[in-house]
């Protein structure tokens, strides 16, 4: 029998891992007949399928106000505490016009429980699902203790209260077998790992002619080889370590590329990284302003890419993170077939690396071994297409949507049960 899903969240849009997970979800809820709306602060959907309600949105006045006030101290005000509980009486209300505007069966909740960039809207998700009994499945990507930013917080009881709640209508669903055990231990409830996944059984169709002079149209030659890092320019994704890798390459046809800006919490990050590339005589191109959600042109008349464009022309993908919750640029490179070097962080070490990917691997530093095994890669090609070839057979095996669809299928019975 179909469903209609509301899927919820502060933000829907761009290619961030809440966003774009969200999307694969509702492609595979469509394999069973369901039809998914959208509730978000901010939002790429469909307005047939959608409702915006801006206060959603964690980067909304409203709600920064309210942060500056709660994150690095540890009391909060009577007049900070009456201006959460009106934010979330609001939000609350919005969440029951959303769910009568399309007669939602069930909600997938996206983070919005998970990590408190929105604590009224957080409360607001909590009170709504206790006062309807609403079935909903959580979907945990980053938790709140898995970042330092949040531990001296004027917050501790909506947090224990809302992120996440604990209540019986709720599925919950980790992406990784660390924040399974965690929640387990710090809530005493019980999740489902279903891992991030992309669409192996269909292979990414040949470079089209629109992205075919990427490469020129981001200042490569003919001879270069492009080292992609598709990332943002934050301390956490390890850039330093790309650079210190095609300096030690030693050939100036090797370039490192990275795809996107540094945004508002890498700033003095991309400073130094830019100082960094210079002293080493690393070319590094930040192609951030002619990539995008989608291909256009920009006001100049240029075109602009997708991040997959730069993949189809990528030799080699680094990502030197020192942590993530999952690692979408891991499947990525796989999919296109992209060798890739990968720094050792935690959630790759347990959860990835023991399903047997040939992948170039480094612990915190690029060693000579690393160097060379590069190399190696980027010269041999035999050795390079053998490597690929086996890491999408592993990934269809494990991270396809055939996986999801199994996963989604037990906890669309689970919640349908309730």
């Amino acid at each position: 029998m179909a469903e209609t899903v509301g899927f919820v969240s502060t933000r829907f849009a761009g290619n961030d891992g809440v966003s774009l997970e969200s999307a694969k979800w509702a492609e595979v809820l469509w394999d069973f007949g369901h039809v998914s709306y959208w509730y978000g602060g901010k939002l790429d959907r469909h307005p047939d399928v959608s409702m915006c309600v801006p206060e959603a949105f964690f980067g909304h006045p409203e709600n920064e106000y309210i942060n500056r006030r709660i994150w690095g101290r540890r009391h909060r005000s009577a007049h900070v505490n009456s201006r959460i509980r009106e934010l979330a009486e609001y939000l609350k209300f919005s969440l029951y016009k959303f769910s009568e505007k399309f007669t939602l069966s069930f909600m997938v909740i996206e983070n919005a429980l998970t990590i408190p960039m929105h604590v009224p809207f957080g409360i607001a998700l909590t009170e709504f699902l206790h006062e309807t009994g609403m079935p909903s499945v959580i979907h945990h990507h980053d938790f709140y203790w898995e970042r330092d930013r949040f531990s001296v917080n004027a917050v501790s009881d909506l947090l224990d209260m809302a992120f996440p709640p604990r209540l019986a209508e709720m599925q919950h669903v980790v992406i990784n077998q660390s924040a399974r055990e965690q929640l387990a231990w710090r809530k005493g409830v019980p999740a489902t790992l279903v891992p991030n996944v992309l669409n192996f059984e269909n292979p990414p169709l040949p470079p089209d002619s629109y992205c075919a002079d990427v490469r020129e149209q981001i200042g490569l030659s003919e001879d270069d080889v492009m080292i992609l890092q598709p990332t943002r320019v934050i301390p956490r994704k390890g850039i330093e370590h790309a650079i210190d890798l095609v300096e030690q390459l030693g050939d100036p046809r090797y370039k490192l590329v990275i795809s996107h800006e540094a945004g508002d919490e890498g700033m003095e990050y991309a400073g130094v990284v830019k100082e960094l590339a210079s002293k080493a005589n690393v070319d590094m191109k930040i192609v951030s302003t002619r990539i995008g959600e989608f291909r256009h042109l920009n006001s100049k008349g240029q075109k602009v890419y997708t991040l997959w464009d730069l993949y189809q022309h990528a030799d080699l993908v680094t990502y030197p993170s020192l942590y993530e919750g999952f690692g979408n640029a891991f499947l990525e490179a796989i999919y296109f077939k992209v060798p890739l070097l990968v720094n050792r962080y935690s959630i790759f070490t347990r959860d990835i690396e023991p399903k047997g990917f040939s992948v170039m691997v480094m612990n915190g530093i690029i060693t000579r071994k690393v160097v060379e095994e590069t190399r190696r890669v980027l010269e041999n090609k035999q050795y390079k297409k053998k490597m690929v070839e086996h890491n999408y057979s592993l990934a269809r095996r494990f991270y396809s949507y055939k996986v999801l669809h199994n996963n989604l299928e037990v906890l669309i019975d689970n919640v349908k049960g309730v």
